[in-house]
């Protein structure tokens, strides 16, 4: 106790206080360093150690704020030591967030951070001669930053990123440490990653509107009487980033980034759920009645141990009648050899993590050349998981492995593959981004991009979504209505989620298919497992009015082939 006096001088029940903090502050410290020992996969083991956690932080922060004064005085509570627990209360949330993908906890966490802020909590850790205090400071921000671009927060994240600068340059004079290169490496990144939209959207005062991109009300195209569709549920994806110089920050690639957001719903704010600040109405332990998102392992540059532990655990606890939904954003890996017989194995795949050199973006192989890759996920490496509902998204220079996939068990399987060769002007933006990723999760942003359009007023967004509506209706009774079409694009066409990246998808290849740059080479255009009707779908003469009056809209139809005019 630093307080004033012995504590022979101090009341019981003062005593009593301070004893307690004390207990509280202990044991939510060993909870908390647990949470690092809990398996990172599976649902059920970790509920109910976050549940003791989070209840051990709301007795603590209720006790500190009920007893404040005493601890003031007799146990020296500093401002930073409340702001510490804040902190670790809006970690809390922000893991909560990670393991269910509620986005509604994103929201709790940043009001805890935002307090901190707020209340300046920390401010008076720079007088303190205590460099491991000031690191809590700027470990602060970056979780507060990320969070922030989560709930694309940009404006805040631009001031925060500013005044973490400012404390970087702060903690280096006045202390000669060695992270000094690795805290200006996170400015560099998140500035980046700022900086990685290819389009901005402006209002009358050419201040830029942020845009959000998940799923909202209204947002995906209604099922219509007479729609056969199936009735599976989106309910685990794994997102994997494993592409080389990508833009990122804090284990997230930017491609990551994006395809998250495309699995989420708007968040709503959960105060009106809460009983009081930092509880869960909800035990932990208690399944929520229905699931608004599905369920995310965010996996930036796996082992391909790791990679598969997690896909296992995936597919081990799929409900029935559920999909699960592979993501990989991933460098190219090409077979060296050549074999008489053509198998699952013999195409490559998309790189995993190892420590083999990477030149020029593709891997170096160093072996012989009868022997598979290793660091490789081969298409035939997902077989076993096709015994259920499996939905695949491969965004990587050697996607098409994916198009010789086999469908061993009779259970839907799609594979929506980006294009492998781009046009030399959309290569040099390779860093911030993919554009298949990109039309996957802002299909008009996307579109704007291939256009040459860096900017567009509020007015002509608007507009431009009202189009991509119209056009999404169609494209989904173009879905439902082919007779030519593959059932597993129906089975999964039930789903929200699954539903838009389908039509998100057809609008991408119709795009591209009809893009002057993108025509000279098929390589440019998307493919998919099984192949969609292209009379039905991607070459529809109604999509490809759509695409030519967004053009129009835009000014850009000379960017465009017109192949409703070979029809006259």
């Amino acid at each position: 106790m630093t307080g004033v006096g012995t504590e022979d001088d101090i009341p019981l029940g003062e005593r009593k206080t301070v004893t307690d903090f004390c207990y509280l502050l202990d044991k939510s410290k060993q909870l908390f360093n647990g949470l690092r020992d809990l398996p990172q996969y599976g649902h059920k083991q970790w509920q109910s150690y976050f549940g003791r956690t989070f209840d051990v932080y709301t007795k603590l922060w209720k006790f500190q704020q009920q007893h404040r004064q005493v601890l003031d005085n007799r146990y020296g509570l500093k401002r930073w030591q409340i702001g510490e627990v804040a902190s670790k209360i809006g970690q809390l949330y922000y893991h909560y967030y990670l393991r269910t993908s509620e986005t509604s906890y994103l929201n709790e966490a940043f009001s805890f951070y935002s307090a901190i802020r707020q209340r300046s909590y920390y401010y008076q850790v720079n007088k303190e001669d205590r460099p491991e205090l000031v690191v809590k400071k700027l470990r602060y921000y970056a979780r507060y930053i990320v969070v922030c671009l989560l709930l694309n927060k940009m404006d805040l994240v631009k001031v925060l990123v500013k005044e973490l600068s400012e404390e970087i340059e702060d903690y280096t004079q006045r202390f000669n440490t060695e992270d000094q290169l690795e805290w200006n490496l996170v400015l560099q990144e998140v500035a980046a990653f700022i900086e990685a939209d290819p389009v901005m959207v402006l209002n009358d005062d050419n201040a830029v509107v942020i845009t959000s991109n998940r799923l909202s009300e209204g947002g995906v195209p209604q099922l219509e009487q007479g729609m056969v569709v199936g009735q599976l549920t989106l309910a685990d994806a794994l997102i994997i980033g494993n592409c080389n110089n990508q833009v990122k920050f804090s284990e997230l690639t930017i491609d990551m980034f994006r395809m998250l957001q495309a699995l989420e719903r708007e968040p709503v704010n959960l105060a009106t759920q809460m009983n009081k600040p930092g509880t869960l109405q909800q035990e932990p332990s208690e399944k929520p009645a229905k699931r608004e998102n599905p369920h995310k392992y965010l996996l930036y540059k796996p082992t391909f141990s790791q990679l598969y532990t997690f896909l296992s655990a995936s597919f081990k606890e799929l409900p029935a009648n559920s999909v699960l939904l592979v993501y990989l954003s991933a460098t190219g890996v090409f077979p060296t050899g050549h074999s008489d017989y053509e198998g699952p194995y013999d195409f490559g795949g998309v790189l995993t993590n190892s420590n083999r050199d990477v030149v020029n973006g593709e891997t170096v192989q160093k072996r012989n050349q009868a022997q598979k890759e290793m660091h490789c996920l081969h298409p035939g490496d997902l077989f076993p998981f096709t015994r259920k509902p499996l939905f695949i998204i491969v965004d990587s220079s050697n996607s098409t492995a994916y198009k010789n996939f086999s469908n061993l068990f009779g259970q839907p399987v799609v594979c929506l593959l980006s294009p492998t060769v781009y046009p030399k002007s959309m290569q040099d933006q390779s860093q911030r981004g993919s554009l298949f990723t990109l039309f996957l999760y802002s299909p008009l942003m996307a579109f704007l991009y291939v256009c040459g359009l860096s900017s567009l007023r509020q007015g002509m967004w608007e507009k431009g979504q009202e189009l991509l509506r119209k056009a999404y209706r169609d494209i989904g009774q173009m879905l439902t209505r082919s007779r030519a079409i593959d059932q597993a694009f129906l089975q999964f066409y039930g789903d929200e989620f699954l539903r838009l990246l389908l039509i998100r998808f057809v609008f991408c290849s119709a795009t591209l298919r009809m893009h002057k740059l993108f025509r000279q080479e098929s390589r440019s255009f998307p493919e998919s497992y099984p192949q969609l009707p292209k009379q039905d779908t991607v070459e529809s003469n109604l999509l490809q009015k759509h695409i030519l009056e967004l053009a129009a809209m835009l000014d850009v139809q000379g960017l465009f082939y017109d192949g409703t005019l070979d029809s006259y």
